[in-house]
Order: C-alpha cells, then sequence, then structure tokens
C-alpha cells in the first residue's frame, strides 16, 4: 500500500458477497472511510480467493488483500479445541467460534499495518459473531475503534439491500438468493434460518452438501484409524499427514457415510434461543476419537476434571472469549495432559453413525494382567477387603451418626418409651 490518503481507514472483514460488498461502498459513503478489505481463508474455499480481493479494488477499496489462514488455523486454533474436545452444549465442535478470533486478529495487524482507525464487520446485531469479533478486538487493541454496518443501516432486507446496490454501482447478484445463512471452514458448515428456524420441522435435504443421506450411505461398513501423538492428529489409516489434509481427507471419508449431521437448540451469548444444523463429519469424528484415547492414557482423576475443564473451554471460547486469561490457564492444562495422549484409535462408519471399535497407546494405563479374570490375572484380591472398610468408613460412620441406622436406633428407642409408659398406666 504505498499510496497516501488524508481520510481516516476502516479495515473491513470482507467476504466477496453482497453484504460486505455492500458495506465497502456503504463505509465510504456514509462515513467518509477509506475501505482497506482483508478476507481470510480458513477452509470456506479450497480454491484461490483472490476473485475476492479484485471485486473489493472494484468496489472502491484503497487496498485489499485474501489471507489463507488454513494451516494457521489448523495448528494454531484446531490442535487446543481437539485437546479440549470442544463440543458446546455437548453436542457443537464450535466451528465459527474457532475462527473468529484468528480472523479478528489478522483484521488489527493490518489495521497496525496500515494505520487504520476503524475495524468493522459484517455481523447482524442478533448474532454471536458480533460478541466474538469485537470481544476479540477490543482484547487485542483497545483503541480502535469498531464499526457494524448491519446495527446501523436501514437496510432491513435483501431487497433493499440489492436496490441500494443497484443505485451505487455494487454489482448484484443474478441467482437467486439461498434462503439459509451458511458459515464453512476446515471443521465444518453451519447452516440456520429459513424454514430452520421453525424446530418442529425436519430440516430440508437440501441443507445438506457435506454428508450424505444416511439411508443413502454404502450398505457397507469402512473402518478408519486415526493416529495421535501428544493429542493432536498425525495420521489416517497409517498414513502420515498434516492437519489441514486429514481434516478433508476426513470430511470426505465420514460424509459419504452419512456422518457428521447435527441438529439443535442453541443457546446463543446474546440470550435467545436458535435452531441450528451443522456438518461436522471430520471435526466430530476427530473429538470422539481424540477423547477415546485419553480414557485410555490419562487417569481416572485426572479424566474427571479434565471434563470440567473441556466444558468450560468450549464455553469460553463460544462465547469470544478467546484473548482472555482464563482460556489460557484451560490450555495450560489440556497441554500438560496431552503429553501423554498418542497412540491410535479405529472407528466403524456406517449409514450415519460412527462407532469406536479399538484403541492403543504406548502410554496406555490399561494393565490386561489387572484386568483379565483368566489366565494371568495378577489382581490381589485379598487386599479388596481392606480397602473397602477404609472406603466404606465415612458411610458407616455418617449412618450410625446421622443416616439410616441413627433413625433405626432412634426409633427403637422410642418404641422401648412407649412399651415402658404402657406399664406404667397398666401398673396404676
Amino acid at each position: 500500500m504505498t499510496q497516501k490518503h488524508n481520510k481516516e481507514k476502516v479495515v473491513l472483514a470482507y467476504s466477496g458477497g453482497l453484504d460486505t460488498s455492500v458495506m465497502v461502498k456503504w463505509l465510504q459513503l456514509e462515513k467518509g472511510l477509506d475501505v482497506v478489505a482483508i478476507c481470510g481463508n480458513v477452509g470456506q474455499d479450497a480454491d484461490d480467493l483472490d476473485w475476492v480481493q479484485k471485486k473489493a479494488y472494484d468496489m472502491g477499496a484503497i487496498y485489499s488483500r485474501s489471507i489463507d489462514m488454513r494451516a494457521e488455523y489448523a495448528q494454531t486454533v484446531l490442535t487446543k479445541a481437539i485437546a479440549a474436545n470442544a463440543l458446546y452444549q455437548g453436542a457443537y465442535p464450535l466451528l465459527s467460534a474457532l475462527s473468529r478470533p484468528l480472523i479478528a486478529s489478522k483484521l488489527v495487524d493490518v489495521a497496525h499495518e496500515t494505520g487504520a482507525t476503524y475495524v468493522a464487520h459484517g455481523c447482524t446485531g442478533k448474532g454471536n459473531d458480533q460478541v466474538r469479533f469485537e470481544t476479540c478486538i477490543h482484547a487485542l487493541d483497545p483503541s480502535l475503534k469498531i464499526l457494524a454496518p448491519a446495527r446501523e443501516w436501514d437496510l432491513l432486507t435483501r431487497e433493499q439491500e440489492m436496490a441500494w446496490a443497484r443505485k451505487h454501482g455494487v454489482p448484484v447478484p443474478t441467482t437467486a438468493a439461498k434462503p439459509y445463512s451458511i458459515d464453512d471452514n476446515l471443521f465444518g458448515r453451519a447452516i440456520e434460518c429459513g424454514a430452520l428456524e421453525n424446530p418442529w420441522s425436519e430440516p430440508p435435504a437440501d441443507i445438506w452438501t457435506m454428508t450424505a443421506a444416511p439411508e443413502d450411505a454404502p450398505d457397507t461398513p469402512e473402518e478408519i484409524v486415526v493416529g495421535f501423538e501428544k493429542g493432536v492428529p498425525v495420521s489416517l489409516n497409517g498414513r502420515k499427514m498434516g492437519l489441514v489434509s486429514l481434516i478433508a481427507a476426513l470430511n470426505e471419508i465420514c460424509g459419504a457415510h452419512g456422518y457428521g449431521r447435527i441438529d439443535m437448540v442453541e443457546d446463543r451469548v446474546v440470550g435467545i434461543k436458535s435452531r441450528e444444523c451443522y456438518e461436522c463429519p471430520a471435526s466430530l469424528a476427530l473429538i470422539t476419537l481424540h477423547h477415546d484415547l485419553e480414557t485410555l492414557c490419562l487417569d481416572a482423576r485426572t479424566l474427571q476434571f479434565k471434563h470440567q475443564v473441556d466444558h468450560l473451554w468450549a464455553t469460553t471460547v463460544y462465547e469470544g472469549l478467546w484473548f482472555s486469561p482464563i482460556r489460557e490457564a484451560l490450555d495450560a492444562f489440556c497441554a500438560t495432559t496431552q503429553q501423554v495422549v498418542s497412540g491410535e484409535v479405529k472407528a466403524k462408519l456406517y449409514k450415519g453413525s460412527l462407532t469406536v471399535t479399538g484403541r492403543r497407546s504406548p502410554c496406555s494405563l490399561y494393565d490386561q494382567n489387572l484386568a483379565t479374570y483368566g489366565d494371568g490375572d495378577s489382581f490381589d484380591r485379598e487386599a479388596s477387603k481392606g480397602f473397602i472398610d477404609l472406603h466404606s468408613l465415612p458411610s458407616k460412620t455418617w449412618s450410625r451418626v446421622q443416616g439410616p441406622a441413627s433413625r433405626a436406633l432412634a426409633s427403637e428407642a422410642d418404641e422401648t418409651d412407649d412399651a415402658g409408659d404402657d406399664l406404667v398406666i397398666l401398673s396404676a
């Protein structure tokens, strides 16, 4: 960026779609700002996004850049999500929530590079992403001002937006608008709005693009084997792969068997319930297999506590608090546990299901000689009696003083008193 401009600059998170294309022009005309348009590729498009960069220039942006973030996203974000078995409300693998912090960090970096005083995004005024983008930007640089055109302008319908676009020379799509709102990246695909807003209605078949209908999936099961090193997926069916390639391959394999569909009612950060549908073949598979390997490699108390950590990690990230002390502390705990989470897990895919069928690890805490009921059993049964006596001692003490045994004694005492009273009466 070599040209000098006297106007203040705004860095816009730009997708190339109608909304953010209108925003490029709107920010120039309504706010009097020079627009720097940044598009981040986090896996939503396997092809080059240079066309987005060109389109921004056509809309009058003074600078535009398309940034391929896929490798960084996988290595610095998705590895942490897998380590934390991240499922919001036990179901959603956080695909949108995970990409926002990285995109926000790039917007802030470009703002610093270009001397911009504003950052803008295309989020609506009732969704989660406005919270995530703005919280991340505030955490990274509190001095930056944030603009959210969709919260300000009076373009309330797609038709109004298209009319404004035509009037101001913004290219208008010639194809019919899709009735759904879509967000996708390496970790899956989110679908909302339209017919999905009725939680009783079955999702229309046309919303699913990554997964086959389970009833149409192959009649023959397929086995997959995923290898992990210190909690990070590193191989698929014995073949070493980078994480981006491994996720892409698993999306295809699992999706072909109809695995990875989610239909849920989700509690948004802004306080409303929303019906959401997701396609997450690879992310659900990896989290399921990773958690299974943890059960083999981590001791019982660590597993029990990590379950709480995993839940808090997912909620923290869902709420946009990626850049926060609590997320860093939770990551530190997870990183410690992952030092021994190495090995392989195998699973069977069949008509919409994934069933773990085996796991092995050089760090396994499973001792067959202790677990077996057959030959080679080394468990000392004679030690059980003393262990049970000590383990149950608090229960016995409670029962005697406050619990069932104490109540039984009290009842016996009452009966004895009643019998004594009867004798006194008879004597009289």
